[in-house]
């Protein structure tokens, strides 16, 4: 039986997840870069990971979890998004000040404090920037920087969940679940909402927002660099 994973094996762990999920590919670079690591750094971490049991690389150097592996980062992941909920949902801070705070949280969750925080937060199957509780299959959206003039969008999740990313997308009024069709695109993408809000929103920042879009663009995964458009780590 493995030892647990370290509290900097965990934060590896949970970025890894997070790249994989996003459809990135999932090597030392990405990894680096999501982390605001330099990359020796990030190798010597791997080496650990790799000897500890957490994960493989092929030939190619992608990386993959082992077993073990995946279920630590989807626990310490549903963690993560579960104690942003019950911080919004419950405690009541804003949902742009809350990634950071529930970084810190999750390390310190008890199984018995998860599930009454689940209970706390009820239906919710989400954090408050989108990212599902669960491990597995999600709503896959479109960058809404693809999206086209006049269509219609809904804001399924922020893919960038770094603080100063979201202190801006909290500026703009743009939230997961709003509704709304495109009326401006260009170094611009301007969102006008069902309610008679408007909201602008740059174009890079707007590649980091998965929305349902009608007619929809082609289906794209956002670019590794977009993803840590913030100055903190993660960028996830």
């Amino acid at each position: 039986m493995l030892d647990p994973p370290t509290h900097a094996e965990q934060e590896y762990l949970e970025t890894i997840f997070w790249l994989g999920e996003a459809g990135l590919p999932v090597t030392a670079s990405n990894v680096a870069r999501a982390r605001r690591l330099a990359p020796p750094t990030v190798h010597e971490m791997l080496v650990r990971l790799e000897r500890d049991g957490y994960i493989v690389r092929d030939a190619d150097k992608a990386i993959d979890f082992t077993a073990v592996g995946a279920e630590q980062a989807a626990a310490q992941v549903r963690r993560h998004r579960l104690a942003e909920r019950f911080l919004t949902d419950v405690l009541g801070m804003p949902w742009d000040e809350v990634h950071e705070e529930a970084g810190r949280l999750e390390y310190a969750m008890s199984p018995q404090l998860e599930q009454r925080m689940l209970a706390a937060v009820g239906d919710a199957t989400t954090c408050p920037h989108g990212h599902p509780f669960s491990a597995g299959p999600r709503v896959e959206g479109v960058p809404l920087a693809d999206v086209e003039l006049g269509a219609r969008v809904e804001v399924v999740r922020f893919e960038n969940e770094a603080e100063d990313v979201l202190g801006y997308l909290k500026t703009t009024g743009l939230e997961p679940g709003l509704t709304g069709t495109v009326v401006d695109v260009g170094d611009v993408i301007v969102v006008a909402d069902d309610e008679g809000g408007r909201h602008d929103v740059t174009a890079s920042v707007a590649e980091t927002i998965s929305v349902l879009a009608d007619p929809s663009p082609p289906a794209r995964v956002a670019l590794p660099a977009q993803l840590v458009l913030g100055a903190q780590r993660y960028g996830r």
